[in-house]
């Protein structure tokens, strides 16, 4: 029976990657894309921040309502960073039950929490070159550069806690690597003609 409601499961794709690597970019390439399509779902995230601030679209609520919903349960996971606290609704686990493929944007640190809440973890670990980054960051206006310095050199390695982890390479055109993860995101549709390419790669 376990095995039945594996097969059943869809697939959680989780998203993370340093600061101005362009995860919102590369999401939003892939939103549009597959835009009309009921079988993807992409979590809006719960997040102690202002409507307006910028960057993704998010449900805003005050810290004292986000500590209310991790109390009962309205998140699937949660976790703190940066003075924020962040929350994927709890349904987004349902959906995924229900054999849907969706995708949030994540971060490292919570890892551990997705893997146990998911049991089909596809991790996606968006990147660029230092000197990007330090560009991107800086164009943002956000921070001073010894903050970004800073920012720059924490290092920090995603995934250990999956076995399917795949690293795209945002240093150059969205489109080169919004192309590569919405193929990512097909084969999370279709693993099993995904497996069978594998196979016939093998024997070839």
């Amino acid at each position: 029976m376990r095995d039945v409601a594996m097969a059943d499961q869809g697939t959680m794709i989780v998203v993370v990657g340093p600061s101005g690597a362009g995860k919102d970019s590369v999401m939003a390439f892939a939103a549009r894309r597959f835009a009309g399509d009921d079988r993807i779902l992409f979590a809006r995230r719960v997040i102690t921040r202002a409507a307006d601030a910028g960057g993704e679209a998010h449900e805003s609520v005050s810290a004292a309502e986000f500590a209310s919903m991790r109390r009962s349960g309205s998140f699937c996971v949660s976790w703190d960073a940066h003075g924020l606290s962040y929350g994927i609704p709890a349904v987004v686990r349902d959906a995924v039950a229900g054999g849907r493929t969706v995708i949030a944007n994540g971060s490292r640190q919570a890892l551990p929490s997705f893997a146990a809440a998911f049991p089909r973890l596809k991790v996606v670990v968006i990147t660029a070159h230092p000197e990007v980054l330090a560009e991107r960051l800086a164009a943002r206006g956000r921070e001073t550069r010894e903050a970004i310095a800073a920012r720059l050199g924490r290092k920090a390695e995603a995934g250990r806690e999956a076995a399917d982890v795949t690293t795209l390479d945002n240093s150059g055109a969205l489109e080169i690597a919004g192309e590569a993860f919405v193929r990512l995101v097909g084969e999370a549709l279709h693993p099993a003609s995904s497996s069978a390419r594998l196979a016939r790669g093998r024997t070839g």
